[in-house]
């Protein structure tokens, strides 16, 4: 038996940051992530596919949306089956009960809505925990594995939720705990766990069984999410009365979220900058976070703003991380000598090099902003 094991497609999601039509094609990337498994189950002989939990972003999506996921899943042309997990649970508000996604369901869509035990075709099941409200009280593995006996077929458990042995709260009621899987496991009364909600490509525990696909397409920077991307295409031994498993990770994302720390303490360093993030490729797939440090003149800053409007304009998106970046600017000697005023206007850049010199106040961060323009305006901070 083989299957493709993801979850988190979380579709329908928005990124606050992404502005023009970045936003748009962020979208459609999650979609094609979803249509692009059916190519991939047909180049690995895949029977069906299962979803851990949060296929969309929350219960309140747009129609749009709606009809636009279920048409990628459509493209799959496999059985998916899909568990509710903690953005889209089966409450009152369910995406999975509305009018418009039951009607244009298509047929090898399955929702697992409830707890328990789904045949797949004789001899292969899924047992599913899925999530009834945001904020579950106790573990919802522990409960459908509760009572199961073992049995003469393949069983793979299909669920949602952090590990305890991953959580740093490890009191909190829903947590999945790691002993109660690898009990199940070791009796046989389940073969592998195929659980969603950790966006990174994870193997929990030391069996082999346990795993998190993450979230196909990236969702967050890499700090949060070191391995994001990937579907995992497993193998069962039907065969084998201790039904060996094989994991094999399939990249699969197109985007990246991309975190940069840099000194900039000179011309020479921002050259650098700029070469770094030339020879990253595809920029309009790619979300930069820059977390800069370093202290500039008034003219060494105004190129470094040159550069980073650059190339906000090429990456998808491109930006100051904000908690660690710590740039300071100060005005140097002569620096202003030979812009060729007088008058008002000379007195004017006096006072604004006096007050960009006196600290790190509101005051003198515009005061070296207004330096900064007027050095950019007469083409001496050009990148």
């Amino acid at each position: 038996m083989r299957f493709l094991h993801t979850a988190d497609w979380q579709l329908g999601m928005t990124r606050h940051f992404l502005a023009g039509d970045a936003q748009p094609r962020y979208s459609a990337a999650r979609r094609d992530a979803v249509a692009g498994l059916g190519a991939l189950a047909a180049e690995v002989n895949a029977e069906f596919v299962v979803v851990a939990g949060d296929v969309f972003e929350h219960n309140q999506i747009a129609p749009r949306v709606i009809g636009q996921s279920l048409e990628a899943m459509r493209a799959i042309g496999i059985p998916v089956y899909l568990l509710p997990g903690n953005h889209d649970p089966l409450d009152a508000s369910s995406v999975y009960t509305g009018a418009l996604f039951t009607a244009e369901r298509p047929d090898n869509v399955v929702v697992l809505d409830r707890a328990g035990v789904h045949e797949v075709r004789p001899g292969v099941e899924i047992v599913a925990a899925p999530w009834r409200s945001k904020a579950p009280t106790t573990d919802l593995v522990a409960e459908v594995l509760d009572g199961l006996p073992p049995a003469d077929v393949s069983r793979v458990l299909v669920a949602h939720g952090g590990v305890d042995v991953l959580d740093p709260d490890r009191d909190k009621p829903s947590l999945i705990r790691l002993a109660e899987l690898d009990d199940a496991i070791s009796r046989g009364t389940i073969h592998y766990a195929a659980l969603g909600d950790r966006h990174s490509l994870t193997q929990v525990g030391g069996s082999g069984r346990v795993w998190y696909a993450g979230s196909p397409e990236v969702t967050n920077f890499d700090d949060v999410e070191a391995d994001p991307g990937h579907v995992l295409v497993v193998d069962v031994d039907e065969s084998d009365p201790q039904r060996h498993v094989a994991v094999e990770a399939r990249q699969v994302g197109r985007w990246r979220f991309v975190t940069l720390h840099h000194q900039v303490d000179s011309n020479r360093e921002i050259a650098d900058l700029d070469l770094n993030l030339d020879q990253l490729r595809d920029k309009d797939r790619t979300v930069v976070r820059l977390a800069l440090t370093g202290s500039l003149t008034v003219t060494d800053r105004a190129a470094l703003d040159a550069c980073l409007d650059k190339y906000a304009r090429l990456f998808a998106w491109l930006g100051l991380w904000e908690r660690h970046t710590d740039l300071a600017v100060i005005p140097a000697d002569g620096e202003f000598s030979d812009l060729g005023i007088g008058g008002f206007a000379a007195a004017a850049v006096d006072e604004l090099v006096a007050t960009a010199r006196a600290g790190d106040d509101e005051s003198a961060a515009d005061a070296q902003a207004a330096l900064a323009l007027l050095l950019r305006l007469t083409n001496r901070g050009a990148a």
